[in-house]
């Protein structure tokens, strides 16, 4: 799963570094020496986030346009891209084991062509495309 939330930056300007909020992601707030680390680190927070929320099985609350938020005075707003996949296969709680009924025709199609069925099956859900008809 791939998301895009918008996120403030704050530069200090006695030490160079950087705050960073995600407003649409309650309490999501992080720092960098520089810009760079800023944004590297408001990436991991705001994924960490979202991870959070899925492993409890809470909604993900939609981004906001990014022409919508505006930051408090001296701030500028950019746009953090996110992996949640990659990131869950470092941070993620780990996997769970579940039982999957398929038709033997569909086992016979998956076992002729060496598919990973599990891999399918989470990119499958985690792209957001519907299932096979």
């Amino acid at each position: 799963m791939k998301l895009a939330y918008p996120a403030c930056f704050y530069k200090n300007g006695e030490t160079g570094a950087y705050a960073v909020e995600v407003p649409d992601l309650p309490g999501c707030a992080t720092g960098g020496g520089d810009l760079p680390e800023a944004v590297l680190m408001g990436v991991d927070a705001a994924s960490g986030w979202i991870l959070g929320e899925l492993e409890e099985g809470n909604a993900v609350p939609e981004p906001s346009p990014v022409e919508s938020i505006v930051p408090d005075g001296g701030g500028f707003v950019d746009m953090l891209a996110l992996d949640i996949d990659a990131f869950a296969k470092k941070h993620g709680a780990g996997m769970v084991e579940k039982s999957v009924r398929i038709p033997v025709w569909l086992s016979t199609y998956v076992d002729a062509r060496s598919l990973d069925l599990s891999a399918l099956i989470q990119e499958s859900l985690s792209s957001g495309r519907p299932p096979l008809a």
